[in-house]
């Protein structure tokens, strides 16, 4: 059963919001637009914000839900390590080529069901972070850096292990826009310019 749980958290990670709904509604595939990055806030700077939303909200639920499996299988696992399966599902995913995004939004989920606590720390870091930056992506490796602080006042001494692992995981992800940002690249999220705004197709 244990097996069973981890293969559908990492199934439920791997589906591709951002891709699917780019190519459904947009005829587009948003790895090919914007910053690439086929999550919430590349579609939000290619598809609009009501797309954004969409797949910042299912994104959101599929961490959620990897986090409830171990209840629904009845298995002794921590609802917050079913629940990065799932992460890694969203960040390389079976069913788009193991091309996927760059987990904050599906981490936020996971972080809902796990601990509410760590969720309210991890995410209002997150946010003061982009705020005094104005770089999503600054913010989102603090994601993972304010999970492996909060890790430290619970008791559970595997976790800082994991959310070191995390970091790291976060760092390659984010090794493009790392770059960028050396190469005064890497647009704010006050840039205006450079948005690959594309209108929905009439089906």
């Amino acid at each position: 059963m244990i097996w069973m749980m981890v293969l559908a958290a990492y199934l439920i990670g791997s589906i591709p919001t951002a891709l699917w709904m780019g190519k459904y509604f947009f005829q587009v595939d948003i790895r090919n637009h914007g910053s690439k990055n086929p999550g919430a806030t590349n579609t939000l700077r290619v598809m609009g914000k009501k797309a954004a939303i969409i797949v910042l909200l299912i994104d959101g639920g599929k961490g959620m839900l990897a986090a409830s499996l171990p209840l629904i299988f009845n298995v002794p696992v921590e609802p917050l390590y079913a629940g990065l399966i799932a992460v890694i599902g969203h960040c390389f995913p079976i069913f788009a080529g193991f091309r996927g995004g760059k987990a904050i939004a599906t981490t936020a989920g996971v972080l809902l069901i796990a601990d509410v606590s760590m969720f309210l720390a991890v995410y209002l870091t997150f946010f003061i972070v982009i705020s005094l930056t104005k770089y999503v992506f600054i913010g989102s490796i603090s994601v993972g850096i304010a999970m492996l602080i909060y890790s430290f006042f619970t008791p559970n001494i595997e976790e800082p292990l994991i959310f070191t692992a995390f970091i790291i995981l976060l760092l390659f992800l984010h090794r493009s826009n790392i770059q960028n940002f050396f190469n005064g690249s890497e647009p704010k999220i006050t840039d205006k310019k450079g948005r690959d705004r594309i209108p929905p197709k009439k089906r």
